[in-house]
């Protein structure tokens, strides 16, 4: 039944192999379930729903690309989305989580329209490399300023606005301490490097008496907390749509991004270099991210860490559903993850913050009306701390910049549609 249904023997793979290609995958992922509560807790939501709501999205969203499309590729809660969800939408903002919740699931129907109706790959096409590029390394900067402030790192200062921190402080040198193992890690190529950069601070903070012992299996917690709490009204307001704009850009490139490099690196590509079943793919990513918001999480998309179970022959649907399975079991394991400190996962998003930044390398820095809208972007982000307002700026200083330089034809309608749009919203709505 397996073989028929994930056409194992057509991939020339094996029950086995999928099986340990999805712990592979799993492992590299799995700092999610720690950092995704950690994170939206700041908003006033549950840690304890949220851990649950993860895990279930999770387990959703891969179950789904491996049913849907056939894909060795799995799905979480996002890197930076929560990072915008929270201090962002919530934190800048001044919204509740539950409008936030509202803002991710109709960027999901949005995205799943847009895979219906065959214009998602219009718009990911006619997007220049350049504004992809930017919106990657502006949340890479936007998590290592959130990272560097929870470790405290980086600290308050009147004078400066921003300052060093306490480096003496135990806390700062178990971040760094932390980091340094994921570096290392990662570099000899262990796949579970940053949920093992995690456990390793974790403990030996638990070791100096820095955060109580609370035990490692338990009954999940209740999702009630969280579960059908979004406010479905915000897709009246037209003040929010730039939000709900926002988080359907980062998942929409995110999602093509990865779908495609994972897909690449497995020889899943026709021979025309495009993804057989990308609309099932992008369908089931939205989907998840529906059903995410409607758990209690931030945007759930496609994971570039599913290379990990490529790299360990992964080659179908099941290594997807074994992650989801995976997922499943971790709910029992909730009073692990309330036990794991802010520098800990301060330490892992410094990590992930790097991993994005290294984006830049494909800017064309020989071409000023290329790299100015893509740095613009990315300062604009963490500066403002708004993922939305950096996205708006690079839109528009790109169509400005090409224009004024006698390159308007370089710039696809897409991009001044929406560069008007984000001119609008600042006249009109900021």
């Amino acid at each position: 039944m397996l073989d028929r249904w994930f056409k194992l023997t057509v991939h020339r793979t094996s029950v086995k192999q999928e099986i340990l290609a999805g712990i592979s995958t799993f492992l590299a992922m799995a700092y999610i379930m720690v950092i995704n509560p950690n994170m939206l807790s700041a908003t006033g939501m549950d840690a304890g729903a949220v851990f649950v709501a993860t895990c279930l999205a999770a387990a959703i969203g891969s179950a789904l690309m491996g049913l849907l499309a056939n894909y060795p590729i799995a799905l979480a809660p996002g890197m930076g989305l929560n990072a915008f969800f929270t201090f962002g939408v919530v934190g800048a903002m001044g919204h509740s989580w539950q409008v936030a919740l509202g803002c991710v699931f109709w960027s999901g129907v949005i995205f799943f329209l847009l895979s219906v109706f065959k214009l998602r790959q219009w718009l990911i096409n006619t997007m220049p490399r350049a504004l992809k590029t930017a919106i990657a390394a502006g949340i890479g900067l936007f998590l290592a300023m959130i990272a560097l402030q929870n470790a405290g790192i980086i600290v308050n200062n009147e004078a400066t606005l921003v300052g060093l921190g306490d480096f003496k402080s135990a806390e700062v040198l178990l971040t760094f301490f932390g980091f340094l193992v994921i570096v290392v890690l990662h570099h000899h190529r262990q796949h579970a490097a940053i949920i093992m950069g995690i456990v390793l601070v974790t403990t030996l903070a638990w070791l100096l008496d820095l955060v109580p012992y609370q035990g490692l299996v338990a009954m999940p917690p209740s999702l009630s907390p969280t579960w059908w709490q979004l406010e479905w009204g915000v897709i009246l307001d037209l003040a929010l749509w730039p939000v709900i704009i926002a988080f359907l850009f980062v998942d929409l490139f995110d999602t093509s991004g990865t779908l495609v490099a994972v897909a690449e690196q497995a020889e899943l590509l026709d021979e025309d270099g495009h993804l057989p079943k990308a609309d099932q793919a992008m369908m089931a990513d939205s989907g998840a991210t529906m059903a995410g918001a409607l758990l209690g999480t931030s945007t759930t998309t496609s994971y570039i860490e599913s290379g990990a179970g490529v790299t360990a022959g992964g080659q179908t649907g099941l290594t997807a559903l074994t992650v989801a399975l995976l997922f499943l079991l971790s709910l029992f394991l909730s009073p692990l993850a309330g036990m794991i400190p802010p520098y800990a996962t301060a330490a892992a998003l410094l990590f992930v913050a790097m991993l994005m930044l290294a984006a830049l390398r494909s800017v064309a820095w020989d071409d000023a009306s290329e790299y100015i809208p893509v740095l613009l972007t990315a300062l604009i982000m963490p500066f403002s701390f708004s993922i939305s307002d950096g996205i708006a700026v690079g839109f528009i200083a790109y169509a400005l910049i090409k224009a004024l330089t006698g390159q308007s034809g370089q710039v696809p309608i897409s991009v001044w549609v929406i560069a008007v749009l984000f001119t609008l919203r600042f006249v009109f709505l900021l």
